[in-house]
């Protein structure tokens, strides 16, 4: 039997009705790419229960989506692979569609909703995907839910931002015990609820063709015809759920025991490496936590009772699997918080007061180097550490946990002005990054100018009294020798 949604991880986007009489339930995946511990497919089929009625899911794919490549484009047409096994195997009708062109899905999603008893989507709180819902939300003639799905705390749980992590984690500690209990359910589809794939008209599988194989394998023949970056070229990584579960799989085993004194440290190598599962939704950080907390044999009576915002202690586990769920927890959620809660958290007037005004008296402070975005893009400055972490962010798409905050602060300090910064370092993250236009990305960012932290002495040039980073500490507390090896050696190159 279809299990319910948590009523407040659910949100109407318009005041139309149910339609009884429809032939299918509509589950719009837009941010949730995955079939399992999924709240918005678990209320679609819910739904599909009540109603009687078969479920279809769309997951669509544009082509015109700020910072589109190859790279970004094969990671999620992976996931989409395993999506249509999946779907197939449960008896739902999946309808994976990518766009030719830009334009070319204009209109699928209404096409689809006129047939449909409701419509219900994925709620994801940044990049362009707000906007997207609420537009689609007054062309339709049917109800559309959103459903939340981000966090194991509901984004509406709390009811502002926060200025830092540990008022922050002080209010997970007192809200989240009431949430834990309410998790999605492993497999939304099990349980005999869904027996009828549905038949979609010719007229919309005529103008709207379904992805084919060679696309959703995301060969080079069927990217190369896309409109897309074709110079940011697909990741190592492969994308998708399956790939997500074998990288959880290989931290729990090979990493978490390392993690809490190894993840910061450049020779350790023991982050997690979630982070791009996370973003694109082929991995539920309620899956994640669920599998952490059943290796460490965990029960709740463990929790520590009292809310102090402690780093360590609370969850009653082993101090590498409270670093990482601190991680999971306290820190990615604190982005989708400021996302809901923070207006314009991406912009640089979000900072906080001090921070800004610090880095604005400094703005016009003399640079030791001067780069443009090409030369940053490029890995050609005279810093080899950071030419080796930007050459990881652009054949990779990710960089080493610790050396992403260095990237950012000698970002800062090699632009022409804190806004000049913001912007450079916003568009190496998305294009390069698989879990860029994510909120925790954004938050990474943030930190870097000051938001999440305080004011540190003494006052600098060009930081005020934002915290400094150099490489030279960094080498100086760090075997980095491997690391440039591998991502190395940098070219010497001029400031100017």
């Amino acid at each position: 039997m279809a299990v319910p949604v948590p009523a407040l991880r659910v949100r109407n986007l318009n005041a139309a009705p149910v339609n009884g009489e429809g032939e299918w339930v509509l589950y719009w995946m837009v941010a949730a790419r995955r079939a399992r511990f999924n709240f918005a497919l678990q209320r679609a089929a819910f739904w599909a229960s009540e109603l009687g009625r078969p479920l279809v899911v769309l997951e669509a794919l544009r082509c015109d989506y700020p910072w589109a490549s190859d790279r970004l484009h094969r990671f999620i047409l992976e996931g989409m692979t395993d999506n249509r096994r999946a779907f197939a195997e449960a008896g739902a009708t999946y309808y994976p569609y990518v766009e030719p062109e830009a334009g070319a899905g204009r209109g699928l999603v209404q096409a689809l909703a006129r047939r449909a008893c409701l419509v219900v989507a994925d709620e994801f709180p940044a990049f362009f995907l707000p906007r997207m819902a609420a537009a689609a939300a007054v062309k339709v003639p049917v109800l559309v839910e959103v459903v939340d799905g981000n966090g194991l705390l509901p984004l509406r749980a709390a009811e502002r931002a926060f200025p830092t992590a540990h008022a922050f984690r002080r209010f997970v500690q007192g809200a989240l015990p009431s949430h834990l209990p309410e998790a999605p359910e492993a497999d939304p589809l099990d349980g005999g609820a869904l027996h009828r794939c549905a038949t979609l008209p010719e007229e919309i599988l005529g103008r709207w063709p379904p992805a084919d194989r060679a696309l959703l394998e995301g060969r080079t023949s069927a990217l190369a015809a896309l409109p897309l970056d074709h110079a940011v070229q697909p990741s190592p990584l492969r994308g998708g759920s399956a790939a997500g579960r074998a990288a959880l799989r290989s931290f729990l085993s090979d990493r978490l025991e390392r993690y809490a004194e190894g993840r910061n440290r450049i020779e350790e190598c023991a982050c997690s490496g979630l982070s791009p599962y996370l973003h694109f939704g082929h991995l539920s950080a309620h899956e994640v936590a669920a599998a952490v907390l059943e290796r460490e044999r965990w029960n709740p009576g463990r929790l520590w009772p009292r809310a102090t915002g402690a780093r360590e202690g609370w969850w009653g586990v082993s101090a590498p699997a409270e670093a990482f769920l601190d991680q999971l927890v306290t820190w990615r959620e604190l982005g989708l918080n400021a996302a809901v809660h923070l207006p314009d958290f991406d912009r640089f007037d979000s900072l906080p007061a001090w921070a800004r005004t610090t880095l604005l008296k400094h703005a016009e402070d003399p640079r030791p180097y001067r780069y443009t975005l090409e030369e940053l893009g490029a890995s050609a400055t005279k810093d080899p550490l950071w030419n080796a972490a930007q050459r990881q962010l652009t054949r990779e798409g990710t960089i080493h946990n610790y050396l992403r905050m260095l990237w950012g602060k000698k970002i800062l300090e090699w632009t022409g002005h804190p806004r000049e910064a913001l912007e450079v370092m916003t568009e190496l993250n998305n294009r390069f990054a698989l879990d860029g236009r994510d909120p925790n990305s954004v938050a990474g960012i943030f930190w870097t100018l000051g938001r999440y932290d305080r004011p540190w002495g003494p006052e600098r040039p060009v930081f005020g009294t934002v915290r400094y980073m150099s490489s030279r500490n960094t080498a100086r507390k760090m075997d980095v020798a491997g690391y440039l090896q591998r991502y190395g050696p940098a070219e010497p190159a001029g400031g100017r």
